[in-house]
């Protein structure tokens, strides 16, 4: 297991680029199995998730080839259908998230699947009833094999119908779009995940041949065709990335410019982040956050506290709700974080208390955070991170901090954060992997 070592209290400096998104780019590569074409997909972050999903469909037999730094061709001509029964394909599966993607894109294609219970981050509840609902309505028939904790899904023929998601899933969406572009007759989803990946994802495949329409909307509407052709993808900048950059030089009273975000796609984050008083300035494609030694919380206008809460896209992605709440920290004022999607994904907070942060935690939902006004710094402390985005969270109070502190377990860091000690550290940064 491996640790980062932190020398708190240093500011930064200069600029900083974002890779590329993690949550786009593994639906991206799942999709690559839909057709038996070269598929080329460019600005793929060089980090855990994404690597261990490309060696699987490399096992699965599909042609990987890497044409540069951040640039992959895949082919998935011979896919071994064999292999996806075997116990090393359902160990593997075991361990990463968002190999439930690969279900759509296999039932399309060739009729079968079979799937372990995924892993992942260990925020809470991570439901895929949405995923196979919404493919059983295609057609598409279930089996749990207990004994080896995997789903065998089946489907001879899948046929275009009409379905209403019980949540807007965005990884449940992706999988039963990617399922329906080979279906016979016409798809409508209704409450579908309308996210920027999603509508990536959907805008790749109609390059590919697909008959998408509603992209962007929660309302999509997919005429099935009889095959996809190769084509060539570029995926966006991390939104959560650049949100992590935003509260890092907020917190360390820094002055930041992030390059490249694609700012068309961030949505509500940059208004997000401007409530908790951190200025910020919108320079061509990159954004600029000056120096502040102070940034206060506003509160809504009858008075009351501000609240910050997750919310389906267009509102406030769940994976930066601990960015801002650790952000919070150092503002003038209180805001209350209710994050509504995962009931473990606060359980970080008492790490933050030790360091000295003044945080009550109401229940497994909401946190309500006194901010310091940057007058009592955070101490440094010695702890593990738990999920990816905690760990980012982490590792921003951890270079605000005053003394040393040590974040174990960094490989879930790592999982969503390509290179990030070597990126922060030539900013001005004092990262140690141990």
């Amino acid at each position: 297991m491996a640790s980062f070592i932190i020398e708190g209290g240093h500011r930064l400096t200069g600029d900083i680029t974002p890779q590329g998104a993690k949550n786009e780019v593994l639906q991206i590569i799942c999709a690559t199995l839909l057709t038996d074409e070269e598929v080329t997909v460019h600005n793929v972050p060089d980090i855990l998730d994404v690597n261990n999903l490309i060696q699987l469909i490399r096992d699965m037999g599909v042609s990987v080839s890497k044409l540069g730094i951040d640039s992959y061709r895949f082919r998935a001509a011979q896919v071994d259908m064999e292999y996806l029964g075997s116990d090393e394909f359902l160990k593997k599966c075991a361990s990463l998230r968002g190999s439930v993607m690969l279900v759509g894109p296999l039932l399309a294609r060739f009729g079968k699947a079979v799937i372990s219970r995924p892993g992942g981050d260990k925020i809470g509840r991570r439901r895929l009833d949405t995923h196979f609902i919404g493919i059983q309505r295609l057609g598409a028939s279930f089996r749990y094999d207990e004994e080896r904790s995997a789903y065998e899904i089946t489907a001879p023929h899948l046929t275009g119908t009409y379905m209403l998601l019980d949540e807007a899933s965005v990884t449940g969406t992706a999988n039963i779009v990617m399922a329906a572009v080979l279906a016979k007759g016409r798809t409508v989803i209704y409450n579908a995940a309308c996210e920027p990946y999603v509508q990536q994802l959907c805008h790749l495949l109609n390059r590919m041949g697909a008959q998408i329409q509603g992209i962007a909307s929660n309302l999509l509407t997919i005429d099935g065709v009889e095959q996809l052709h190769g084509t060539e993808h570029t995926v966006l900048p991390d939104m959560i990335e650049v949100g992590s950059f935003i509260g890092m030089a907020a917190m360390t009273q820094s002055e930041l410019t992030i390059k490249n975000v694609s700012h068309q796609h961030l949505g509500i984050i940059p208004e997000s982040f401007r409530r908790l008083g951190i200025r910020l300035e919108q320079r061509g494609d990159d954004i600029y956050v000056p120096a502040q030694d102070t940034y206060e919380i506003e509160s809504f206008m009858d008075g009351s506290i501000m609240t910050i809460a997750d919310a389906p896209w267009p509102g406030l992605t769940p994976d930066l709700l601990s960015v801002m709440l650790v952000v919070a920290t150092q503002a003038k004022g209180s805001v209350l974080i209710h994050q509504k999607m995962f009931e473990s994904r606060l359980f970080f907070v008492d790490k933050l208390i030790d360091m000295g942060a003044q945080i009550i935690l109401c229940d497994p939902h909401r946190a309500v955070v006194i901010g310091h006004d940057h007058g009592f710094k955070l101490r440094g402390g010695n702890m593990t991170s738990p999920d990816i985005r905690a760990g980012i969270a982490l590792l921003i109070a951890a270079l605000s901090a005053d003394g040393i502190s040590r974040i174990h377990n960094i490989e879930q860091i790592d999982r969503g954060y390509q290179d990030i000690e070597k990126r922060l550290n030539a900013i001005g940064a004092r990262i140690t992997r141990i």
